[in-house]
């Protein structure tokens, strides 16, 4: 019995060294050159897993070698079309510490700004509709950061302009989840809550389309908490800089349901909307 299991741990053992001395001969080192062009062939078919293989090989075997400051570059691009947005910021990461005077420094903060922008997204995001407004804030507020220093240091960069409208669209977002907040408030009649959060729009994102509906909260809930004073401020604002505004009738009276009570049941205002629907 001793004979046998010896057999048959000698054989594993054999086994286990052919298996490892097959795996060393399929990853014989290429030469740096085909490394890249390996990996600049899969790129411009679309290949993006090879690419990033390549350029991983290209960095492990030569980091220090004529294609690595382009290798570093290029596997950000990969990392960022294969949705691997984390690898693509710390890819990024990586060349700007490396490369802290290369000219392509504008395009490596562009991506990764680009990451942050659709990070909570993921490969979901290309077969099922996202609401954007409740994307995560703070990597949202990461990619406006990215954005901000790219057109601070490079603001002639080509890559300026379209950071620029995405930083736009940015405060947008943010200003559309303090809104969805206020929304929810109002809905639980918690009214200063609501207030706070639609005061904090017209306070930290005054450019953005949330301003008018935010205005519009302000007054209904100042209205419902007794505050007078701050309600016609608030109304007096937002019939300065939105005449037009659907509030407002024929007359140019102010005509606003935003505060218009629900019929709900006792369960459903303890628990704040959780149970025991409208």
């Amino acid at each position: 019995m001793r004979s046998v299991v010896r057999l048959l741990l000698l054989s594993t053992v054999i086994a286990l060294v052919a298996g490892c001395a097959s795996q060393q001969k399929e990853e014989e080192v290429l030469a740096e050159q085909t490394y890249y062009e390996n990996a600049r062939e899969a790129m411009n078919s679309g290949n993006f897993n090879e690419a990033e293989q390549n350029l991983d090989a290209l960095e492990t075997y030569y980091p220090f070698g004529r294609y690595a400051e382009q290798a570093q570059l290029d596997l950000i691009y990969a990392r960022y079309q294969n949705m691997d947005l984390e690898g693509a910021r710390a890819a990024a990461d990586r060349f700007m510490r490396l490369n802290p005077q290369s000219e392509h420094l504008d395009y490596a903060l562009y991506l990764r700004g680009l990451a942050s922008y659709n990070i909570d997204l993921g490969l979901a995001a290309r077969y099922m509709p996202i609401d954007v407004a409740a994307r995560n804030p703070g990597e949202q507020l990461q990619a406006f950061r990215d954005f901000a220093q790219l057109l601070e240091r490079f603001p002639d960069s080509e890559y300026a302009a379209d950071a620029r409208q995405r930083m736009i669209a940015v405060r947008n977002r943010m200003a559309g989840l303090e809104l969805r907040a206020a929304r929810y408030y109002i809905k639980r009649e918690a009214y200063l809550a609501a207030n706070n959060r639609a005061r904090y729009v017209v306070e930290n994102y005054p450019s953005t389309p949330a301003v008018e509906e935010a205005l519009i909260i302000m007054t209904d809930t100042y209205r419902a908490l007794d505050l007078d004073e701050a309600a016609d401020d608030s109304l007096a604002t937002l019939r300065k800089n939105f005449p037009n505004s659907n509030v407002f009738a024929d007359n140019g009276n102010y005509q606003s349901e935003g505060l218009k009570r629900q019929d709900r049941s006792l369960l459903n205002v303890v628990t704040f909307g959780l149970i025991g629907g409208n």
